[in-house]
């Protein structure tokens, strides 16, 4: 279980879901999930094979997964959230982090199936969890990054938003951070910089070799 310590049947494994809640502190479920929350790809925006997130399944789902960002979708409407999307192959103005979904929309084999039937898929903004799934590579080329190339977690790393809707350390990587850039609304002469971009929690165990499982805090500023 990697190096948070405690006590649990089936080493913590006997779950489907890819979020782990360990201390919850707002589950939100006021928001309608956005009609593509249910059809997206994962990933959904950077399709470069190399940059793929090693702890997704190889089968991997389609619609928004449980451990997964949260987004609040201006191009839907009011009270609606959703995965990481562009719209006509553009990243979309104000498109900002709100948690990390609970559960998968398109639920489990023989369980009931609540995000369809109810339209909404709760997520959870705050708190303490273990994350199953993250970005293990580079995303994009902002600030000199190499896409696909390795990523490294370490305790008190500040977690970010990515481009295609995981946890990553690297703010370059983040969805907010193309949007803000390409409307010149950062703090460097228009550019994205981190305080820019919204921290969503922090490291408090990285993955190793014995759990690929990443445990944080889960707030946000």
């Amino acid at each position: 279980m990697g190096s948070i310590g405690g006590q649990s049947s089936g080493d913590n494994k006997l779950t489907q879901g890819a979020l782990r809640i360990l201390y919850s502190q707002f589950k939100d479920t006021a928001c309608s999930l956005a009609p593509d929350g249910f059809t997206q790809n994962n990933p959904n925006v950077v399709l470069t094979l190399s940059a793929k997130s090693t702890t997704l399944p190889v089968n991997v789902k389609k619609g928004v997964l449980g451990g997964s960002v949260a987004f609040i979708r201006p191009d839907i409407g009011p009270n609606t959230t959703g995965g990481a999307v562009q719209v006509s192959s553009a990243y979309v103005l104000n498109t900002r982090p709100v948690g990390l979904f609970i559960n998968d929309s398109a639920g489990n084999a023989f369980e009931n199936t609540p995000a369809v039937a109810s339209g909404k898929c709760p997520h959870l903004r705050g708190g303490s969890v273990g994350d199953k799934i993250y970005e293990t590579q580079v995303q994009t080329t902002v600030g000199g990054g190499s896409v696909g190339a390795a990523l490294t977690y370490a305790v008190g790393n500040f977690l970010y938003a990515s481009v295609n809707g995981l946890l990553t350390n690297r703010w370059q990587d983040a969805y907010e951070t193309q949007w803000i850039t390409t409307a010149s609304l950062g703090s460097n002469s228009g550019t994205a910089m981190e305080p820019d971009v919204t921290r969503m929690g922090m490291v408090i165990s990285p993955p190793d070799s014995i759990s690929a499982e990443m445990f944080l805090m889960l707030f946000l500023n």
